[in-house]
Formats: structure tokens, C-alpha cells, sequence
């Protein structure tokens, strides 16, 4: 590929240059990514670049491997590798930083020294406020911003959000309903509240993946409140009136079930 990228090239070939990865052939357009063609991969590239600006940077694997991928490692705990890719049909690198499951940081970019600038910044024990100051590109939504106040925080929005949705749903007066009891029983309101098809699941950790500790389907054509240890999964129990299935499903959480944690389920394993 160097002595193809050393002289011109002809225009059949200069939109589109090849990169293989794990055996596979991964199209980039050398147009728009001549930077990245020329050093073989996204990773190089980034490295190339930090070294001329100087920047000291720990680079992990990019996702399954790809060369139009890379990662950059934090040494802030419960902070994942940030994650950049590039755009397929414009020049954008698109960066994504999570943390205990939750995303905190996206953004998107043209120039690949701000990605550096929030390699930085995400390697540095700095609040959401000051990651987007390094690097102006960067947005962080609602739930990150309550899930840096802590979990309680993120429990609390998650619910009046849950409780929004409902209220823009009349035609599904059953999920309203239930969506207000479980809001009102202690127990349920102190975990983390989510919905699948309409059923209300309750996790005691905020980030994803979920640690489920039971879930509630509302009653519709006919069918009565079914409660689960799982959305979708096997029922433990049916009640006519939500009421009940709220009751019934706060019988079935663990007797030192408390407030919801930060995390996910994978920490427990």
C-alpha cells in the first residue's frame, strides 16, 4: 500500500482504498480519510498524530479488531476505553465514552486532534462539565448528568421520565396505571424503572446491562397483570387489579433489597 499511496493514483482507484483486519476487507475513501489510508489504520493514525503534538496517550484494540476503529484507555476507574469510529459517507469521527453502563460522553468531529484533545480529557479524572470544555465537540445527556450526581439521582430522573411516557400514551390507560402504583409503592420506586413492550422492569443497578429483580406487564385485551422476574420471561403470578400485581411484585424482591447502585449486573460477575 506505501508504494501504491506514493504516486498518483488513478481516479477508479483514489475513492476507495482497502484495509484488511481478521481476514476481512474493510472499504475506507481515501478522500475523505487520507490520513487514516496512509497509515493503515485508525489507530496508527491517532498515534502518528499525538506523537507530533506530543501527547501521551494508551491505546486499546478498536472494536472486533477493525482498523476503522480504535480505542483509547482511561485511567479513571469505572471508565471505559473511549471508543472512536469513523463516518461512511462523510468525513466524521465519532467518538463514545461510557462509564458503569452509562453513556456519558458522544460527539462527533472532522478533525482528528479534538479526538486526541478528549483522549486527554477522558483519561483524566475530570467532571462532564470540564470534558466538554477540553473538548467542545463533546455532549453529555440528562441521565449522565444525574448519574454524576449519583444513583439516587439517576433513579429519580429514570422515573419521571417513565412517568412522562406514560402520561403521552392515554390510549393505554392500563400502563398509566401502572406506571403510577409501582411509582408509589417504596419498595419499587427506589430501583431503577425501565420499559419493554410495555412492561415495567425494576433493576437495583442504573447501568446497562440491568441486574432485573422483577418486572410487571400491564393487563390488555383481557389478560391480567402478570408479574416476572424478567420482562418477557416466565410468569410468577397474575392479579386482576394493578394494585395487586404492584403487591405481588414487591413480595417477590429479596428481603435486603434497598436503593439502586451504581453499576451493572457484569460487576457482579
Amino acid at each position: 500500500m506505501a508504494a501504491l499511496l506514493g504516486g498518483p493514483l488513478p481516479l477508479c482507484l483514489i475513492a476507495v482504498l482497502s484495509l484488511v483486519s481478521q481476514g476481512q476487507t474493510v472499504q475506507v475513501d481515501s478522500d475523505l480519510y487520507p490520513d487514516l489510508a496512509a497509515a493503515g489504520s485508525l489507530t496508527a493514525a491517532l498515534e502518528q498524530l499525538a506523537a507530533e503534538l506530543g501527547i501521551d496517550l494508551m491505546w486499546v484494540p478498536g472494536e472486533g479488531g477493525s482498523p476503522v476503529t480504535a480505542g483509547i484507555a482511561s485511567s479513571v476507574p469505572g471508565r471505559e476505553p473511549l471508543a472512536v469510529y469513523i463516518g461512511a459517507t462523510s468525513r466524521w469521527f465519532s467518538v463514545s465514552g461510557w462509564g458503569q453502563g452509562v453513556e456519558l460522553v458522544t460527539g462527533a468531529t472532522s478533525d482528528l486532534a479534538d479526538v486526541l484533545r478528549a483522549g486527554v480529557a477522558w483519561g483524566q479524572d475530570r467532571g462532564l462539565r470540564e470534558l466538554r470544555a477540553a473538548a467542545p465537540f463533546l455532549e453529555s445527556s440528562d441521565r449522565a448528568e444525574a448519574h454524576e450526581r449519583g444513583p439516587a439521582a439517576v433513579v429519580e430522573l429514570q422515573w419521571r421520565k417513565m412517568r412522562e411516557q406514560a402520561a403521552e400514551a392515554p390510549d393505554f390507560p392500563q400502563f398509566g396505571a401502572l406506571v403510577e402504583a409501582a411509582h408509589a409503592d417504596p419498595r419499587l420506586r427506589q430501583l431503577y424503572v425501565f420499559s419493554s413492550h410495555w412492561t415495567l422492569g425494576f433493576s437495583s443497578c442504573t447501568g446497562f446491562p440491568f441486574r432485573n429483580e422483577v418486572a410487571i406487564a400491564p393487563a390488555h385485551n383481557g389478560h391480567p397483570y402478570r408479574v416476572m422476574k424478567h420482562p418477557h420471561t416466565d410468569t410468577i403470578g397474575e392479579a386482576a387489579t394493578v394494585e395487586e400485581a404492584v403487591v405481588l411484585a414487591g413480595s417477590h424482591l429479596s428481603a435486603d433489597s434497598g436503593s439502586a447502585v451504581a453499576g451493572t449486573a457484569e460487576q457482579d460477575e
